[in-house]
């Protein structure tokens, strides 16, 4: 009877120290609450950069190879879905990350390199604009939508330390993949800026 006490015991100590470690390893609140302020802070500033656009405006290239506004503005709106997507979809269905995967590190690796515009990349073949959207409205708005359910994905997702997939920058986890979309609308909309900075840009 004692061993099986004891042996009771063991399990309940063993259970609950395993449920503290995958609590800690899980996303915090703040975490939570880091990612969303972020994504709101990015989502302003695509809005703030397109506001109030002509249709010279949103069109204009600045070379022949160049992406107008209108064509940032779609790929912008087209990443959004893509990158939750495999995020919902693939990371959060891949194996546990690497046991030296350093989360703030790499938290902050994203939150530096992807927004830095002196490394160009080339866009995978889903994402190149195709005027998939009708017009340049209709992609900021499908773009805003897209934003509302990544805020209520990254809200209402459990675990999303605990998986991790492969990126062009290595291992990510599904917390990382939310910063990564909020950071390649930040990398767009100073694509955007750099447009509208061409000393040939309409004025009106």
């Amino acid at each position: 009877m004692r061993k099986q006490l004891r042996a009771a015991a063991a399990f309940v100590v063993l259970f609950c120290s395993s449920g503290a470690l995958a609590a800690a390893q899980d996303v915090t609140q703040a975490d939570k609450d880091r990612a969303v302020q972020y994504l709101e802070k990015t989502k302003q500033g695509v809005l703030e950069a397109t506001k109030g656009l002509s249709d010279a405006q949103w069109n204009f290239k600045a070379g022949p190879d160049r992406w107008s506004i209108a064509q940032v503005m779609e790929h912008i709106a087209a990443a959004e879905d893509y990158i939750r997507g495999v995020d919902a979809e693939r990371v959060m269905k891949a194996p546990a990350a690497p046991a030296d995967h350093d989360a703030k590190k790499t938290d902050d690796a994203v939150l530096t390199n992807i927004p830095d515009r002196s490394h160009k990349i080339q866009a995978p073949e889903p994402l190149v604009p195709t005027n998939r959207f009708g017009s340049p409205d209709n992609s900021l708005k499908h773009f805003v939508e897209s934003r509302e359910k990544t805020e209520e994905f990254v809200k209402n997702t459990p675990g999303l330390r605990d998986h991790a997939a492969d990126s062009p920058m290595g291992k990510l986890d599904g917390y990382e993949f939310v910063l990564l979309i909020a950071a390649h609308s930040e990398r767009h909309t100073k694509q955007i800026l750099e447009v509208k900075a061409d000393p040939n840009y309409p004025k009106n």
